[in-house]
């Protein structure tokens, strides 16, 4: 996971093996979405600062983003053995407890991401059903919320596969 021998790998070592899909396209894409909330912040405070005129539609945008940027870091997560959980006590504990507990984390999680997936679904569905429309811009509403159930599907995807590498390293 780290690149640095004097830096500790996150998570469990439950002997399992990296993903087959790096983690690195979901951090990326952090990354980016990261860097084009920079962009619009940055514009907002300069043309506020030389118009005394907001952009205030653009907090509509930025809201969306940070939440795809936070779905993106959790599929990231999950496929790289960094999301969060008591790894001080878990750590020592027996290998097979250890193993025990993560299937049931990696469960749980993966039946929550699938109900966000599926009502995620639903919702964006009714949103484009019915026309709904963003307060700000005016643009339809659900170009926003289909990002919700999409990207909660890699996370299921992520989950499912870190489950597989759990199961497989106890063979």
């Amino acid at each position: 996971m780290s690149d640095h021998a004097d830096i500790p790998t996150p998570g469990l070592k439950l002997g399992e093996g990296k993903p087959r899909i790096p983690d690195s396209i979901e951090g990326f894409i952090a990354a980016m979405v990261m860097a084009l909330l920079c962009i619009i912040t940055f514009a907002n405070v300069v043309v506020r600062y030389f118009t005394n005129i907001s952009f205030a539609f653009t907090e509509e945008y930025s809201v969306a983003l940070m939440v795809v940027m936070a779905l993106f870091g959790t599929a990231a997560a999950f496929a790289g053995d960094r999301h969060i959980r008591l790894t001080f006590l878990i750590e020592r504990l027996p290998l097979e407890t250890q193993r025990r507990i993560e299937y049931f984390v990696l469960v749980v999680c993966f039946g929550m991401f699938a109900l966000i997936c599926w009502y995620g679904g639903w919702y964006a569905w009714d949103e484009y059903r019915f026309e709904a429309l963003s307060p700000g811009l005016g643009i339809p509403q659900w170009y926003y919320s289909v990002m919700l159930p999409l990207v909660s599907f890699i996370i299921l995807l992520r989950i499912a596969g870190r489950f597989v590498r759990v199961w497989r390293s106890a063979r």
